[in-house]
């Protein structure tokens, strides 16, 4: 027991939004709705001291006999994913007084699902990773489905928990699969026992936790519930479903491949290939007949996490921090897509139509100029931020000798810019509608700043390649 102790400092930042959470929980039910306000101002406290503690304090090491772990790799993801979630909450207030949708209940949830994407990003377990996920997961489902008055909420919330319970049940068989074959659930322990060779069986259990993990970044062939949800769930909720979660599972899933599965390299390189393709495949071509901007994302996330896994197929270090630098890149190109989208509001209420937009760029020529910059970026286009994170991934997958991986993702990458670039074509030269009422503060600082990042981003690129790097020398 005198042992553990010193080592639950590694795990600070959970237990610090865990106990949060608890309190924050308390005000809301003893005070009632009125607390929503200082609650969502909390919340987002609370993650960023998170992040300030991971960032000032770092501490590296092993806690709960190994169960959890904390490296480079893990401070990287987990400040990316509490900015992420932070930003999120910050989105929502004030579309939350103005659509009727001011719960306490909403931060405290973003904060519960944050714990657990901690948590996954830190497992070196199959058992904590699995608690990991459901903790992120259990609170994802109440949050789609939080709008209760609205149908498409509700709807959005039952197909996420379904298929979502379908993905679990693979992970937790493919984990006992590979527990029963191995002998163990700690990482090192299964990459030890398969030294020697990896059996039949142990493939399977291989196939089953990858079809798991690939269900949390929505990759395709296990995407069916992205567009759906992203169309029904309240924007705020779509904005951070988009942002966090993703990068928590990318972090998940390259500590799983290359702490568990490294010795299987060549066996789980051609699954990660096989989806990479099919997604980015999926992402172009599936988004070019969408009419609502939600489901266009939808389809756009889908088809960038197949890119980011263009960098874990590569199998090398360079690939890793490729896809580091791709989650950092699509995160701040999300949030700030979804800003304006939360912005595209006429007096009698939010629009969600890609038409609507029309001619924007003489009703608010900011945020279509923003919007533009975010659109090109998205699409891949240089010197944009888009452009560089395409760039590094391609570039692993080339020097591992993936050359047809890299050509396809090309091709993918110049279709999918066609839906982007139409909807820069609306903004610009389509007639004007009525325009948007002003957009909220929040919402124009989180669109500067991801607009900033974008455009200027080759002023930043030497540190960012350093931080991506560094996360990803963990593996190697």
């Amino acid at each position: 027991m005198g042992m553990e102790i010193p080592n639950l400092w590694l795990a600070g930042p959970e237990l610090w939004l865990a106990g949060g959470a608890m309190v924050l929980l308390m005000i809301g039910v003893f005070t009632g709705e009125s607390s929503t306000r200082i609650v969502t101002g909390l919340s987002v406290a609370l993650l960023a001291l998170a992040a300030i503690a991971i960032f000032w304090f770092p501490q590296t090491g092993e806690a709960f006999h190994g169960a959890f772990i904390m490296d480079p790799f893990a401070r990287v993801m987990k400040i990316l994913v509490l900015i992420g979630a932070g930003v999120a909450i910050a989105m929502s207030v004030g579309f939350a007084r103005r659509e009727n949708f001011a719960r306490f209940e909403y931060p405290v949830l973003i904060i519960l699902a944050t714990l657990g994407m901690l948590i996954m990003v830190s497992a070196n377990d199959m058992i904590t990773l699995y608690l990991g996920l459901e903790m992120q997961s259990l609170s994802l489902y109440v949050i789609a489905a939080i709008n209760r008055d609205s149908l498409r909420s509700t709807e959005a919330g039952l197909k996420y928990f379904v298929l979502g319970a379908l993905s679990s049940g693979m992970l937790l068989y493919g984990s006992s699969l590979v527990y029963g074959f191995t002998g163990h659930t700690g990482f090192e322990g299964i990459a030890a026992s398969m030294s020697g060779g990896v059996s039949l069986g142990l493939l399977f259990g291989i196939v089953f936790v990858l079809a798991g993990l690939a269900f949390k970044i929505s990759a395709v062939p296990f995407h069916m519930w992205t567009p759906d949800v992203y169309e029904g769930a309240p924007t705020p909720v779509t904005a951070f479903f988009a942002a966090a979660p993703k990068v928590a599972a990318m972090a998940m899933l390259i500590r799983v491949v290359y702490g568990a599965f490294e010795p299987a390299t060549l066996e789980w390189q051609q699954i990660i290939t096989f989806i990479a393709i099919a997604s980015m495949g999926l992402g172009a071509f599936a988004a070019i007949g969408q009419t609502n901007i939600k489901r266009l994302m939808a389809y756009s996330s889908i088809g960038h996490m197949g890119f980011a896994l263009v960098g874990l197929a590569a199998g090398s270090q360079a690939g890793v921090s490729g896809v580091v630098l791709y989650m950092i890149i699509y995160m701040a190109m999300t949030l700030g897509t979804f800003a304006c989208i939360l912005a595209m509001r006429r007096a009698d209420g939010m629009v969600e139509n890609i038409s609507d937009l029309s001619g924007l760029s003489r009703t608010n020529p900011i945020m279509a100029l923003m919007l533009t910059v975010l659109m090109f970026s998205l699409a891949g286009i240089p010197p944009l931020a888009g452009f560089w994170a395409k760039y590094f991934v391609f570039l692993a997958a080339i020097q591992s000798g993936l050359y047809v991986l890299s050509v396809i993702g090309v091709i993918a990458s110049v279709i999918g810019a066609y839906y982007y670039l139409r909807i820069v074509k609306i903004m610009w030269f389509d007639e004007p509608e009525e325009g948007f009422v002003p957009m909220a503060s929040e919402l124009r600082i989180v669109l500067g700043l991801s607009g900033l990042f974008t455009l200027l981003y080759v002023l930043v690129a030497g540190p960012m390649s350093d931080i991506a790097t560094a996360a990803a020398r963990t593996f190697f």
